[in-house]
């Protein structure tokens, strides 16, 4: 390190077009440069090495047994030091071989992701995506070791520190079985509270969410008799039974199989967030990516 702190980065340069050429002369003019600057760039670099590195000869200034050594890693460390210097260059999704790794639930992977589908194998058919569970307490730690590219999380509950934009503003509807004998759009507060209800628990196998709230501060209660962990399995119940759900409009949005109704009780909404870390933040691939997905909603 103490012959890293003597260097200037311009002496190397000169060094290397000087080993290429073997003429003072030459590689001030590749350079741009005077030739005394080109000389005195020289008697630096001998003075930093200690040895000539170049030595007069027959037919031009022929390297030392030093300088023959420094050619090959000296070349190569400057190739990587341009490359790691020289702006990225636009990416072409076309061209990709990209694998994106996105964590999500199975309720934001049927919202966000699966729009986004069709836009992401038509532009970029050679990338590869893979979905990989949502656990809100590893997100911060998942971005920051390069585990995940992006993260799909409500707002609330979002850990800080890393990079967000709001997808869209969610809100819950009442659903339940086309053809189901209590469900209609008149439902009295009531008539809601007296339904079999199957709930969605973050909490894995709780029995009190968001609705419950809402009810409790009107002094209300509805029956709750089904916990279960995702969304998807949800859908199946309320196709094939008489329980009804406050579920995410966008969830059902497009499905035939369910009757959809305003609920009687007022639930807050929520808004759904991207969220990936600073380190991906410029990179052009990445940005692609976040646009693409954004654009979808």
């Amino acid at each position: 390190m103490s012959n890293l702190r003597k260097l200037d980065l311009n002496l190397l340069v000169t060094l290397d077009v000087l080993l290429a050429e073997r003429n003072v002369t030459r590689a001030a003019r590749r350079l741009n440069y005077s030739q005394p600057s080109v000389s005195v760039h020289l008697a630096k670099l001998r003075d930093i090495f200690d040895d000539p590195l170049l030595l007069p000869g027959p037919r031009g200034m022929q390297p030392t047994a030093r300088a023959e050594e420094l050619l090959q890693p000296l070349r190569e460390a400057l190739e990587s030091l341009e490359r790691a210097v020289t702006p990225a260059r636009p990416f072409n999704p076309a061209e990709s071989r990209h694998t994106w790794r996105v964590a999500a639930s199975d309720s934001s992977g049927s919202t966000i992701l699966l729009p986004a589908m069709a836009a992401l194998r038509a532009a970029a058919p050679a990338t590869r995506l893979a979905v990989l569970d949502l656990v809100p307490s590893h997100i911060a730690k998942q971005a920051e070791q390069g585990d995940i590219d992006l993260a799909f999380h409500t707002v609330e509950g979002s850990p800080p520190g890393l990079r967000r934009r709001t997808l869209f503003a969610e809100r819950y509807v009442l659903a339940g079985r086309v053809g189901h004998p209590r469900l209609h759009p008149q439902l009295t507060l009531t008539e809601f509270c007296e339904l079999e209800h199957v709930i969605v628990s973050p909490d894995r196998g709780g029995f009190y969410g968001v609705t419950d709230e809402a009810l409790a501060k009107a002094g209300l209660k509805r029956k709750v008799v089904l916990s279960v962990p995702q969304f998807l399995f949800m859908m199946s119940v309320l196709a094939s039974t008489d329980l009804v759900a406050m579920v995410p409009s966008r969830l059902v949005r497009s499905t035939n199989l369910l009757q959809i109704v305003e609920p009687p009780v007022d639930v807050p909404g929520y808004e759904m967030v991207m969220l990936w870390h600073e380190r991906s933040h410029r990179d052009p691939a990445h940005q692609w990516l976040r646009e693409t997905i954004s654009a979808s909603m």
